[in-house]
């Protein structure tokens, strides 16, 4: 068989692999029953679901022939270093700064691997997703998350 889009066979090729690494892995936990799940059920099903969504996107990159054949370019390893580094420096400053500092620092560093950087889309997203953060995990979910600096509150 011939890849008619290289893209989607490796997009759905790694959606299969996550997928079954998933419902795999939910299986070492209790699965419940319908009524009541358990910590299996979820992580089970969307497993399953991701797999089944990559197995059709393998399959349609295998038969639907595309222009070009969606070949796959360089891969742009300053950019993953940027968003990973910043993913660190968020997990290390957040106990200490807190969420309303660190998490327009994660947003600011990330941006840096974009090339349509702007400062005023950078500000807005930072206290657009701030505040969403705060709303969903401190306020609706309860998480104890600290919101500030550790010497403010102290």
């Amino acid at each position: 068989m011939k890849i008619k889009s290289e893209k989607d066979f490796w997009a759905g090729l790694m959606f299969v692999v996550v997928g079954i690494a998933f419902a795999w892995g939910a299986t070492a936990y209790n699965f419940g029953q319908s009524a009541r799940p358990g910590p299996g059920y979820f992580p089970f099903g969307l497993g399953v679901i991701l797999a089944l969504i990559g197995a059709l996107i393998l399959f349609e990159s295998l038969t639907i022939e595309v222009e070009g054949g969606e070949k796959i370019g360089a891969w742009p390893l300053k950019q993953g270093a940027i968003i990973l580094g910043s993913v660190v420096v968020f997990g290390l400053l957040l106990p200490r700064l807190g969420m309303a500092v660190t998490l327009p620092i994660l947003i600011g560093i990330s941006s840096l691997a974009s090339g349509e950087f702007h400062w005023k889309e950078v500000l807005f997203n930072a206290v657009v997703l701030t505040v969403g953060s705060w709303a969903i995990f401190i306020k609706g979910l309860s998480l104890v998350i600290p919101l500030w600096p550790a010497f403010l509150t102290a």
